[in-house]
């Protein structure tokens, strides 16, 4: 197995879990805490991160651009957060917001000048069709969902 391949599964796995856990969190405390707890999470594993990173060659640029990374990454942390702190069921919020790739290809295409197969077009129009039908909600019956107390 490719290495690039078996990290990118661990990620897949760990964002699976990840997708559970902001949903339990949600459930018992507000849409703030979690991120500010989920950023101190970002804490723990820094020191490893600094350890093996060469920050010297750096320019003010590549701080600016990766500052704006985690700030866009935080904002949509917390707006997923905020939707399902509002209600949004773990199984459509979390895989809906997943689809942020697409956006990604777009802004790929229209200001990097990349190029996308005919193939990868279907694909992306795939994953449209997928995003509308994982979003469109039935009418439910009586949900045995186990509620998790909130904290005060």
């Amino acid at each position: 197995m490719a290495h690039w391949l078996m990290l990118s599964l661990v990620a897949m796995v760990l964002w699976g879990i990840v997708g559970l856990l902001q949903k339990v969190t949600t459930n018992r405390i507000s849409a703030d805490a979690v991120l500010i707890w989920d950023r101190i999470g970002y804490v723990v594993i820094l020191p490893l991160l600094v350890i093996h990173t060469h920050l010297t060659n750096l320019g003010p640029k590549d701080m600016i651009i990766g500052t704006l990374d985690g700030i866009t990454n935080s904002l949509g942390a917390l707006f997923l957060y905020m939707s399902l702190e509002s209600g949004a069921k773990a199984s459509i919020a979390v895989p809906l917001t997943a689809l942020y790739p697409l956006l990604t290809v777009l802004l790929a295409v229209a200001l990097l000048g990349e190029r996308v197969s005919p193939l990868h077009w279907v694909g992306i129009i795939l994953a449209v069709v997928a995003a509308v039908l994982m979003s469109l909600e039935t009418p439910a019956k009586t949900e045995a969902a186990v509620e998790l107390p909130r904290a005060a």
